[in-house]
């Protein structure tokens, strides 16, 4: 049977995403020895909490959970995986399963939604693989004595979404639903994981991201607001972008305005059943939420909604009925600018005033920060960041080449210590070094959509589309040098001719947006008395001019 297109299906009416999986397994009251099953009957530890598990062990119970959902209005049901990666099953010692889990959960919901397909072949469903965010942070340490000690990398969360990725996609999901997400630079890692396997598939790969407001501020765990969210995640191929967990549809509501009013992706909601109880419980039952929920719809807020914990087949029902006559979230066109973010969002437009860049966090722009950093002195290096933003600094560029530092480790370590002290994380960061495996470590460390500083074609046209595909698999914007296989352009005709070789290249071949490339022609020393430096100043003024103008 031919798969249904679901980029089709979201042009035609709003989605029915279905509730909650762990609220409908409590129903059951599973004992230990109903998770452990036949299989791990002798299992030397306990497994009673693992709902991944049940996939293997009470996998009818899985698909009748499946077909309530499917038979209450559901779209897109989502597979029993939440937790089903190496780090979270970990702590059943369990890692030696995750493929086989996905594998496995996937299938099941697989054929329940082929069944209700055939059934209804006007409305097909989907399966969503769910993507976790795990449980530990990418861009917060657990150490409280040490904030710039990670439990876990971007690489390793790279290398563990893949192996679910590649799971769940064997196992016949439609679509990757990295949801609950409380930490964008995890998101990132899951993305650029479905990324990697995609292209090594040749196939495109539906994806949904939904991000958790934890609480009243707006921002998420990590600290980001759902604008910078939104623009970190605005360089992937979404299908959605959304919201879910934590608060219930009153509270979500003015989350979800902003996401639907700046999204050009389309967007999803499944809060919550309400706030939960002094017992950890969910009230709302569907008559309160409905109302919430087609008020979502009446008001052009969402392409797919659907429920997060507490919610049943009871509150899919009613919000499949409340919703199925209002019209899909018309997605907006972006106006091309750059957009930025650090926890907060920086928009660079025609209007902007200069931006300016703090770069006493060079060390070759601040003798004392290099000394601090040679001497391992993070914390009173820190200070000078945080001097940088008081002082009206809206980019951070942090530089650690010399050849007394080692880069990369010194880059890391300043980049994990700068996340932890959110009135500087607040604005992006521009990553700076003449060395690619130093702009690499710190885009893995950053969770923002931050600026790399430089590439240039010195090593040539292959080399250089490498690095960029790279830039924009990360999710930053770039700056380009005047600089090819001849050395660097000191003249407005080189100048000229090296961007607009590098635009073509970017643009056309990689399809990298126009709006991310900021070009550096090269401000060379004036006033030297070198007859031959006499016209830089005007070459740097006219060739600024004509980028302005040429390449757009």
């Amino acid at each position: 049977m031919s798969r249904p297109n679901i980029y089709e299906e979201i042009k035609k009416r709003i989605l029915i995403l279905d509730g909650a999986m762990g609220t409908m397994i409590q129903r059951y009251q599973l004992s230990e020895e109903q998770y452990r099953g036949e299989r791990f009957k002798d299992f030397p530890y306990p497994l009673k909490g693992n709902n991944d598990i049940l996939c293997l062990t009470q996998p009818a119970i899985i698909q009748e959970i499946h077909e309530q959902y499917l038979d209450a209005g559901a779209d897109i049901i989502e597979t029993n995986t939440f937790n089903a990666n190496a780090i979270s099953q970990s702590d059943y010692h369990l890692e030696d399963i995750v493929y086989e889990l996905n594998v496995a959960a996937a299938r099941i919901a697989r054929e329940a939604a082929d069944k209700f397909s055939k059934q209804t072949p006007d409305k097909p469903r989907f399966v969503a693989g769910s993507i976790g965010p795990t449980n530990k942070t990418a861009s917060l340490s657990p150490e409280v004595n040490d904030p710039g000690y990670r439990a876990v990398t971007f690489d390793e969360l790279v290398r563990v979404y893949s192996e679910q990725i590649v799971g769940l996609l064997d196992g016949g999901a439609d679509i990757l639903l990295v949801e609950t997400v409380f930490d964008t630079l995890n998101a990132k890692a899951a993305v650029f994981a479905i990324e990697n396997v995609a292209s090594q598939r040749g196939i495109r790969i539906p994806i949904m991201v939904s991000g958790t407001i934890t609480d009243a501020s707006g921002r998420m765990l990590a600290g980001q607001t759902v604008e910078a969210f939104m623009i970190s995640l605005s360089h992937v191929d979404l299908l959605s972008i959304g919201l879910n967990c934590a608060l219930g549809a009153l509270e979500m509501r003015p989350y979800l305005q902003e996401l639907a009013r700046k999204a050009n992706f389309y967007v999803s909601a499944h809060p919550n059943a309400g706030l939960p109880n002094q017992f950890g419980q969910y009230d709302e039952t569907p008559e309160q939420m409905t109302p919430h929920i087609h008020q979502f719809a009446s008001d052009g807020l969402v392409n797919i909604v659907g429920g997060c914990c507490g919610t049943t087949p009871d509150h899919i029902r009613r919000f499949a009925e409340a919703v199925k006559n209002e019209k899909p979230r018309h997605r907006p066109e972006p106006e091309p600018v750059t957009r930025l973010s650090g926890l907060e969002a920086l928009y660079i437009t025609p209007q902007s005033n200069f931006i300016n860049i703090g770069e006493r966090t060079n060390v070759a722009g601040s003798k004392k920060f290099a000394r601090l950093i040679r001497e391992e002195k993070y914390d009173e290096a820190i200070t000078i960041a945080r001097q940088q933003v008081e002082n009206g600094a809206n980019i951070i560029d942090v530089n650690m080449d010399d050849a007394m530092i080692d880069a990369e480790k010194a880059m890391v370590r300043f980049l994990n210590l700068l996340m932890a002290e959110p009135d500087i994380a607040k604005v992006p960061v521009m990553v700076d070094s003449s060395k690619w495996e130093v702009l690499e470590a710190g885009l893995k460390c950053l969770q923002g959509k931050c600026i790399v500083n430089s590439i240039s074609l010195k090593e040539g046209e292959e080399k250089f589309l490498q690095q960029a595909r790279l830039i924009r698999q990360y999710g930053a914007a770039v700056v380009v040098m005047a600089f090819d296989e001849q050395g660097q352009a000191d003249t407005f005709e080189r100048k000229i001719e090296i961007c607009s070789r590098a635009y073509k290249l970017l643009t056309e071949k990689i399809h990298f947006p126009p709006e991310d490339i900021i070009f550096d022609p090269n401000v060379l020393a004036i006033a030297t008395g070198i007859e031959e430096h006499n016209n830089y100043a005007v070459d740097f003024i006219n060739a600024v001019r004509w980028i302005k103008q040429n390449l757009p």
